[in-house]
C-alpha cells in the first residue's frame, strides 16, 4: 500500500482530504474481497499443511492397492531359449573320464495364488523343454537322447502353528490408511482454527487502521479550527501547537496501523497459500447471537465422535500386532509343502504324454525352540506393558476431552455479557467523546484533554470487536471439541478423502 509522508499532513487543505478519501475508496475497489468461508475455500486447495496431509493419504492409498493387489493370482512366464554346455568330467565310481555335450531349450508359465483366510499360497506350474544330450565316454563309446518334456504340477505351501503374516499385514496398511485419513481431517479442523484466528487478526488491524483514519479525521477539523480560532485571536496560540501534536500523532497512528495490516495480512495469505502481492479486502459481518450449548450431549457426541480417540485406539490395535509378531519369536512353527504333478517325455512332440509319470511328494518342516535364555518373554513382558500405557493414555484423553470441553462451555457462557457491556461502553464513550468535542470546539476543553476521550472512544471499538470475536472464537473451539456445530445444531461434516 502507498505511505503518505507526516508532514505532508500538518498543512492539509480541504481539498487534500477530498483526494485521500478519492485515494482510499479506489484502493479498496482495487482489493480482492475475501469472506471467511472463502478463506478457508482457498486453504482446502492452497494450504502447505493440507497438501502434505493429502500427499501422505495418498501414499498409504498406493500401498494398500498394491498390497491387495498382491492377493489375486499372479502370471509369470520364464524362458531358457537357448544353452549350450560341453564338459570334460572324471567319474569318481567308474574312474572314467567323459565328455558331455548338452543343448536345450525350455520355458516355464506358473500361476500362483495366494490364500489370505490361511496366509497359505497355491501354485501351478508347466514346464516345457527340449534337450539333446551326448556323453562319450572312454573306451566304452558314445550314448545320445534328444527329446521334449514337459512337467505340470500344483504346488500348496502352508504354515502351521503360527500366526497369518499376510492378514496382519493387509489389516496393518488399512489402520495406516485410515489414520492417514484421521490425519487430515484433524488437520482441517487445527487449519480452520489458524485460518479463523488469522482472519480475525486481519480483520482487527483493518479495525484499529479505520478507527485511525477516523482519528485523523477528527484531528484533522478540530486543528481547522483551532487555527481559524488561532488567527481570529480567539484562542491561545498554544492550544494550535497542541492540535498540531495531536495532528501529527494521528498521522503516524495511522501509519503504524498501515504496517501492522500489511505484516498481518502477509502472514494470512500464506497460511491460506495465496499470492503474497495480492491485495484483499476482508469482508465479515462481526455480530453475534446466543447459542444454546447442552454440556451433557457435547461431552457425549464428542467421546463418539473425536478423531483422537480412533487414532489412540489405532495405535492399540497396532500394538496388538506387534504383540503377535513378538510372540513369534523362537515359535514352534510347521510348514507344509504338498507337490502333485505328471511327467512325460518323448523323442516325439505330440507323444511326450504316451507314458507319464506321476511325481508327488509331500515335506514337512518343523522349527522347535530349545532355550533362548527368557528372551521371547521378556520381550512379550514389554509389549505388554506397552500396551497398558496406551491403554492408560486412551482413558486420559478421554478425561482431558471432558475438562476440555467443560472449559470451552464454560468460556461460551460468560461471553455474551461482556459482549453486552462492550457495547455499552462504546455507546458511552460516543456520547462523552461527542460532548466534550463540544465542548472543545467552544474553547471550554483543552486539545490534550480532548484527545484523551478520542483515545478512549477508539480503545472502546476495538474492545467490542474483540468481545466479538472471542465469542466466534470460542464457538469454533467449541465445535472442534465436540465435532458438533452449535450455531447451526448440525455435526461437523469431515469429507474424508477415500479411493
Amino acid at each position: 500500500m502507498n505511505r503518505l509522508p507526516v508532514l505532508s499532513f500538518l498543512r492539509l487543505p480541504s481539498f487534500g482530504l477530498i483526494g485521500l478519501c478519492f485515494f482510499f475508496n479506489f484502493s479498496v475497489l482495487a482489493q480482492t474481497p475475501i469472506s471467511l468461508q472463502g478463506a478457508l475455500d482457498i486453504a482446502e486447495l492452497g494450504s502447505p499443511s493440507i497438501q502434505r496431509s493429502l500427499l501422505n493419504i495418498e501414499q498409504y492409498q498406493h500401498s494398500l492397492r498394491a498390497e491387495r493387489a498382491s492377493l489375486k493370482s499372479r502370471f509369470s512366464l520364464t524362458l531358457d531359449p537357448f544353452s549350450f554346455s560341453n564338459s570334460r568330467q572324471f567319474d569318481d565310481q567308474f574312474s572314467q573320464w567323459f565328455t558331455n555335450e548338452r543343448l536345450s531349450s525350455s520355458g516355464t508359465f506358473q500361476v500362483e495364488q495366494p490364500i489370505l483366510k490361511t496366509d497359505g499360497s497355491i501354485g501351478l506350474f508347466n514346464t516345457f523343454g527340449w534337450r539333446n544330450n551326448k556323453t562319450e565316454i572312454a573306451n566304452l563309446g558314445e550314448n545320445s537322447n534328444k527329446a521334449f518334456s514337459n512337467n505340470v504340477y500344483i504346488v500348496i505351501n502352508q504354515p502351521l502353528f503360527t500366526y497369518n503374516r499376510r492378514q496382519m499385514a493387509l489389516d496393518e496398511l488399512e489402520l495406516n490408511y485410515e489414520n492417514a485419513n484421521l490425519n487430515y481431517a484433524i488437520q482441517r479442523l487445527t487449519l480452520e482454527k489458524t485460518i479463523t484466528s488469522q482472519f480475525f487478526d486481519v480483520y482487527l488491524a483493518q479495525l484499529n487502521l479505520d478507527i485511525s483514519r477516523e482519528e485523523l479525521e477528527n484531528t484533522s477539523k478540530n486543528f481547522e479550527i483551532v487555527k481559524m480560532k488561532v488567527e481570529a485571536s480567539l484562542i491561545a496560540r498554544e492550544e494550535l501547537y497542541q492540535a498540531e501534536l495531536n495532528f501529527a500523532n494521528a498521522q503516524l497512528s495511522v501509519q503504524d496501523n498501515e504496517l501492522g495490516l500489511a505484516n498481518a495480512e502477509e502472514l494470512f495469505k500464506r497460511e491460506i497459500g495465496m499470492n503474497l502481492d495480492e491485495d484483499i479486502q476482508l469482508i465479515t459481518a462481526l455480530d453475534a447471537t446466543q447459542v444454546v450449548v447442552d454440556l451433557e450431549k457435547a461431552i457425549e457426541y464428542a467421546l463418539k465422535s473425536r478423531l483422537e480417540l480412533r487414532q489412540r485406539q489405532i495405535n492399540i490395535d497396532k500394538s496388538l500386532f506387534e504383540m503377535e509378531r513378538t510372540k513369534s519369536m523362537n515359535e514352534f512353527r510347521a510348514d507344509l509343502q504338498l507337490t502333485l504333478g505328471i511327467f512325460g517325455d518323448n523323442e516325439d512332440f505330440g507323444k511326450v504324454y504316451d507314458s507319464p509319470t506321476s511325481n508327488p511328494s509331500v515335506g514337512l518342516t518343523l522349527n522347535i525352540p530349545i532355550w533362548d535364555w527368557g528372551e521371547r518373554k521378556a520381550r512379550i513382558q514389554s509389549q505388554e506393558v506397552s500396551l497398558k500405557t496406551q491403554r492408560l493414555e486412551l482413558k486420559e484423553d478421554e478425561k482431558q476431552i471432558r475438562m476440555d470441553i467443560r472449559r470451552s462451555y464454560r468460556s461460551v457462557q460468560t461471553q455474551m455479557p461482556r459482549i453486552e457491556i462492550a457495547r455499552k461502553n462504546v455507546e458511552n464513550a460516543k456520547r462523552t467523546y461527542e460532548i466534550n468535542n463540544e465542548r472543545y470546539i467552544n474553547g471550554d476543553l483543552s486539545g490534550i484533554d480532548l484527545n484523551q476521550f478520542q483515545t478512549q472512544l477508539s480503545s472502546k471499538k476495538i474492545e467490542l470487536a474483540r468481545a466479538l470475536i472471542n465469542y466466534k472464537t470460542q464457538l469454533l473451539d467449541l465445535k472442534i471439541l465436540t465435532l458438533y456445530d452449535w450455531e447451526t445444531q448440525e455435526p461437523v461434516s469431515l469429507a474424508l478423502p477415500r479411493e
